[in-house]
């Protein structure tokens, strides 16, 4: 066979390839929970994953517990600054064809919203309880069609339950408007009352609390933000009695111990739970904890290919009502 035909068929199978390796880089992800913050030096700093493993107890006469070791070979390290964090965060909607449900700063929310790709950022806006801005401007503020979920709902660290009577007009609001509630639900880290959190109570992280507020709003969708965790069995309780329960397994995922990361999302399909659990890193300062969050399910053993897939992208989709066309990647110009 002459060299030509030769270097005909290595190309040609080499395009296959690269081909092939350019489906797999870009099979979809969807990622239902990233916090857009501006970036402070002053408290920017490396995070070695699963720093929970080892939580110690601390003298109050002392500076505190450690909340987050170091001790690891390659920690993550943080932004530099806003554009940095925007270039990152653009760099892997790219990459990894994701899709992000995002909430935070406006600011820094409106100028991911307008670069990245048409549908790729999904704003959110979230209360934490009924003094940080009206029914009707919250009202307002979903009608002018920026907004498109209600997130991050979080009363735990003001020491409110979801289901006070308090926040339940904006859960009217969400309801009417078809719009999709995120709830935090979970713990915080190690000493969160001590250190950060002194209206943080462990209590309102419970899954049941949300019954009372379902009963409220049979129609309303919500996803439980870090899936309850640890409690684990309220969470699968309170899934089977409400169909339109889901889950992200958001912070846990790259904080806890990964051995019992992996024995929660377990427990929840064993329980017939596949298809409503959602990916979520609880994304803010670590550009690649995209991938360390990612990882984690992508070598799970105990799943299989589609129940992976059902996590990173499937049970997302489907949650928020998007179609396949919303995922396809723009044609470069």
């Amino acid at each position: 066979m002459k060299k030509t035909n030769l270097l005909l068929i290595f190309l040609f199978s080499l395009s296959i390839l690269v081909s092939a390796q350019e489906k797999v880089r870009h099979k979809p992800i969807f990622d239902v929970h990233v916090h857009t913050m501006k970036v402070n030096p002053t408290w920017s700093s490396p995070m070695c994953p699963w720093f929970l493993t080892s939580m110690p107890g601390s003298d109050p006469n002392e500076d505190g517990a450690a909340f987050m070791s170091l001790d690891c070979v390659d920690p993550l390290m943080p932004a530099k600054s806003d554009e940095d964090m925007q270039n990152e965060v653009m760099r892997r909607i790219k990459d990894f064809n994701m899709t992000m449900v995002a909430f935070g700063d406006p600011e820094i929310l409106h100028n991911w919203v307008k670069a990245a790709p048409p549908g790729r950022i999904i704003p959110g806006i979230g209360i934490s309880n009924a003094t940080e801005m009206t029914v009707e401007a919250f009202r307002d503020s979903l009608s002018n069609g920026f907004y498109k979920v209600m997130a991050e709902v979080a009363p735990q660290y003001q020491g409110i339950s979801p289901s006070d009577p308090a926040l339940d007009p904006y859960f009217a609001v969400a309801e009417e408007m078809n719009i999709p509630v995120g709830i935090h639900m979970g713990t915080g880290g190690n000493g969160m009352a001590n250190l950060t959190q002194p209206k943080y109570r462990a209590s309102l992280g419970d899954p049941f609390l949300l019954e009372d507020l379902l009963a409220r709003h049979p129609k309303m969708k919500i996803w439980v933000q870090h899936s309850g965790y640890p409690m684990v069995e309220h969470m699968i309780a309170l899934m089977g009695a409400n169909a339109y329960v889901y889950v992200d397994i958001s912070g846990m995922i790259w904080s806890y111990p990964l051995d019992d990361v992996h024995y929660y999302i377990q427990r929840m399909v064993r329980a017939g739970f596949g298809k409503r659990i959602m990916y979520g890193t609880d994304f803010m300062m670590w550009p690649r904890l995209f991938e360390t969050s990612m990882g984690v399910i992508e070598h799970a053993q105990y799943l299989s290919e589609d129940q992976k897939r059902d996590i990173l992208f499937n049970n997302a989709a489907r949650f928020f009502r998007m179609d396949e066309s919303q995922f396809e990647w723009p044609e470069e110009k």
